[in-house]
């Protein structure tokens, strides 16, 4: 072969063999060694298929046919090839010849170049679906992409801002854009108004570099309104619910009296069984506090502890939140539907607090609750299991409830299974020291200060008071006894007890108070009943008939209020 042809066939990328008609190689470049791994000298002169397998060579020669961009493996690389017969000026076939290339790498590159596509459509879909509203602009401050959160937020489409300046959005304030680019640095919690109305937003924005220089900005916007309504649900919701690990345990009850004795007693039996519980007690006297030491001490205690308020709870809301509910159970609620408290609760202890205020039309589902274990959920057929330790409490008279209609009485029957009665701080007014003294301690605490003491006689007024908020009040009172302390002061005296009500709230200490009220043979309750009556009147008339600050003073709520100004005909 002339040296001129076979430079040229050496130097081409693409490797070439080819043979005569006997299938004898008279041509293997370079490109074809460097391939195959097979040395020119050990392929010139041979039969084709004696070195190299799997050629199709003879196949050509044999049939006078053309095989054109076939895939096929070389040893671990993968090639492209076209084969083809070689003929003279006459059409006559003289030999065939094979040209092929490695395409293990364009191969390689094709796929990264797909797996690039899918990452950028990845991307784009992550930026179109984020509800954060995003913006982009380049390195002169004009905008390049903008995602379909800021047109919901700023009511601007992409033609209103893609390839304009960064400020054409901006109803009041600066561009955070501009800043970004101009320092180089990120800004964070910008407050202004974009956009046709003027929406107020808060912004955070950073600057885009790419190999060490400013390629543009990029900017995140929150909507303050939306934010707003956000933190309002929130401190409802907290308002509404508190679900936490349950925090107290019996050692942290404080009282030596027999009756306070009796009840940490019977609490302690309570919670080694599954039993339901109602704890009963004025406000104040320490029902959530017994409820968290029953959990802890029952084999639940490492599971969850959910406590309601069931009087925080408007009735509209409060099956929905008791029992959760089904997607599309009425408007506006969540996609996929929600679990309900009973749900959440599934496994450790729910906590019903003040059961008296429940609605007729809940105490029905919650029976159902008590008795098959199980709950369905608002717009739901399907009944689901629950284990659930059930504690309630309420400072209500459930069975005067019973008789008005307003508490079933199926129902108060399942929640009766395991009383225990709280004694109000009137009736132990012996445990007023040792309770001051943690108070004193806890206070300390709170407020950076060193009391160490209270003496006998500002004891002793304690005592002479009737407490009506029982031991939340006499917190209340420890606390604000210790503010008007001087820093100097370590022991609080009987000057520094506030003023603590009228005189309805002091004890009644002989027959001529007593008579105050009522006659003398008189039964207890009728006696306590015409004493909250006056006192009811007394408040009423100090906040001019204003019965939300009544009630707040009284520490009842306001539904317990109008029922007690119903019961004793208050106008």
């Amino acid at each position: 072969m002339d040296r001129g042809i076979q430079l040229i066939l050496n130097s081409t990328h693409d490797a070439m063999i080819a043979v005569n008609l006997e299938g004898v190689i008279t041509i293997f470049n370079t490109a074809a060694e460097r391939l195959t791994g097979i040395k020119v000298e050990n392929a010139i002169g041979k039969y084709v298929g004696d070195v190299v397998l799997d050629t199709r060579l003879p196949y050509i020669l044999e049939t006078g046919q053309s095989e054109l961009n076939r895939q096929q493996n070389l040893g671990n690389i993968k090639i492209i090839t076209n084969r083809m017969p070689v003929r003279d000026d006459d059409g006559n076939m003289i030999g065939a010849i094979a040209v092929f290339r490695d395409i293990t790498e364009v191969k390689e590159l094709a796929e990264e170049i797909t797996n690039l596509k899918e990452i950028k459509s990845m991307l784009e879909a992550v930026f179109n679906a984020t509800q954060d509203a995003i913006s982009v602009v380049d390195q002169d401050g004009n905008g390049v992409m903008i995602n379909p959160a800021y047109t919901r937020i700023t009511g601007l489409s992409e033609k209103d801002v893609i390839g304009k300046p960064a400020t054409v959005d901006i109803a009041e304030g600066e561009s955070i854009h501009f800043k970004v680019i101009n320092t180089k640095e990120p800004i964070k919690g910008a407050l202004m108004k974009v956009g046709p109305v003027h929406k107020e937003v808060l912004c955070n924005a950073a600057p885009i570099i790419v190999d060490g220089e400013l390629r543009g900005s990029v900017g995140v916007l929150h909507d303050l309104t939306e934010i707003s309504k956000l933190s309002h649900e929130l401190k409802q919701a907290k308002e509404i619910i508190r679900k936490l690990e349950a925090k107290y345990t019996f050692e942290d009850i404080v009282g030596k009296d027999p009756l306070m004795l009796a009840a940490i007693d019977k609490a302690r039996n309570a919670a080694a069984t599954p039993v339901t519980v109602l704890l009963r007690g004025e406000s104040g006297t320490g029902k959530e506090i017994f409820a968290h030491s029953i959990h802890n001490s029952s084999e639940r205690k490492y599971r969850q502890f959910v406590r309601v308020n069931c009087s925080a709870i408007t009735e509209s809301l409060l099956e929905s939140e008791l029992f959760g509910y089904e997607e599309g159970a009425f408007t506006g609620a969540k996609k996929g539907g929600k679990k309900g408290l009973f749900e959440e609760a599934n496994g450790g202890t729910i906590f019903l607090d003040e059961i008296g205020e429940i609605p007729t039309s809940t105490q029905a589902k919650l029976l159902r609750v008590l008795q098959e274990r199980e709950i369905v959920r608002v717009g739901g057929t399907k009944p689901i299991s629950i284990d659930v330790r059930i504690i309630t409490a309420t400072n209500r008279d459930l069975e005067a409830e019973i008789e008005t209609g307003n508490f079933r009485k199926d129902l108060y029957y399942r929640l009766n299974v395991y009383p225990i009665n709280l004694p109000s701080l009137r009736m132990r007014k012996g445990d007023i020291y040792d309770l001051a003294i943690f108070f004193i301690k806890k206070f300390n605490q709170q407020y950076g200060r060193n009391i160490r003491d209270i003496s006998q006689q500002a004891v002793h007024v304690l005592k002479g008071y009737n407490w009506p908020g029982n031991v939340r009040e006499l917190e209340n009172v420890i606390g604000r006894a210790i503010i008007t302390m001087k820093t100097n002061e370590a022991i609080i005296m009987e000057g520094h007890i506030p003023r603590m009500g009228s005189r309805i709230e002091q004890s009644v200490s002989s027959v001529e108070e007593l008579d105050e009220y009522t006659e003398v043979g008189t039964n207890l309750e009728e006696v306590l009943e015409k004493a909250e009556k006056k006192y009811i009147q007394q408040i009423l008339k100090q906040c001019e008939n204003n019965k939300t600050k009544a009630a707040k003073i009284l520490n009842v709520s306001l539904r317990s209020l109008y029922y007690k100004l119903e019961k004793y005909n208050i106008n």
